[in-house]
């Protein structure tokens, strides 16, 4: 089916609002939990799938949803449609953690794009989205982030939630190696795989981690600055920060 064609604004910088005007009977579809408001004439329904296939069998939705589970989101998404009979009506989402909000224009992209797991934040009914499993072992074994990710099809406008800075790079041809939390999104055309970070010195005292995302081959990748892995170990009372707590504590307690 054709997508909805949605209208929206991004309000914010660094913990932004998606806002989206529909027309009457025009529906968006969100992750269950991302909204933040909707006026009086929307109405919402929690369904399983995203709608996209509307003749497809109960069994065939029950698959298309469970396959989500694989990508540790929800089993359920959220539609929401304007049930007036004219005039425009909005409804506003954010996502579970401060970042930036990408709109992508699914009509420019004939193969999809290529998003990481908890990437997806809302889209126009009538967007697919779907499992996309990458086919290096390496990248199985070794990148949990790169392994399962989330497909994107459709003709329609779809919004992707990232952490931090979103920096958007043009492949032609070239490689390049990134963190492996720091890959939104890619498109088809390029390969994902999975190195390791240099010699068993620069993997073990480098700082960088022991692995690294490799992209190869031409076409936009999109990258974030704060993957939710780094922000959850930079809060986290354990590790670095539990050390430098309990110096500080020591600290204080001798100056007492």
């Amino acid at each position: 089916m054709h997508s909805h064609d949605v209208d929206y604004r991004i309000f914010g910088h660094d913990i932004q609002v998606l806002e989206i005007e529909l027309d009457p009977n025009e529906t968006v579809i969100a992750e269950a939990g991302a909204m933040v408001y909707m006026e009086e004439s929307i109405a919402f329904e929690t369904k399983m799938g995203d709608g996209s296939e509307p003749d497809q069998s109960v069994l065939g939705k029950l698959f298309s949803a469970g396959t989500r589970l694989l990508t540790g989101e929800s089993l359920f998404m959220t539609h929401f449609t304007h049930r007036g009979s004219y005039g425009k009506s909005k409804v506003a989402f954010s996502a579970p953690y401060p970042g930036t909000i990408i709109p992508v224009d699914l009509s420019t992209l004939p193969q999809g794009l290529i998003v990481q797991k908890d990437g997806f934040l809302a889209a126009a009914r009538g967007t697919k989205i779907s499992i996309h499993f990458n086919q290096k072992l390496g990248t199985g074994f070794f990148g949990g982030e790169g392994f399962i990710l989330q497909k994107l099809t459709g003709d329609g406008k779809a919004f992707v939630h990232a952490g931090g800075t979103i920096i958007e790079k043009r492949l032609t041809n070239e490689l390049l190696r990134v963190d492996t939390g720091c890959v939104v999104a890619f498109e088809p055309g390029i390969d994902f795989s999975i190195t390791r970070a240099g010699g068993l010195r620069s993997m073990m005292f480098g700082g960088e981690g022991l692995l690294l995302a490799t992209l190869r081959g031409t076409g936009r990748v999109w990258l974030q600055s704060m993957p939710v892995k780094k922000l959850i170990q930079a809060l986290a009372p354990t590790g670095s920060n539990a050390s430098k707590e309990s110096g500080g504590l020591f600290g204080s307690l001798l100056d007492e």
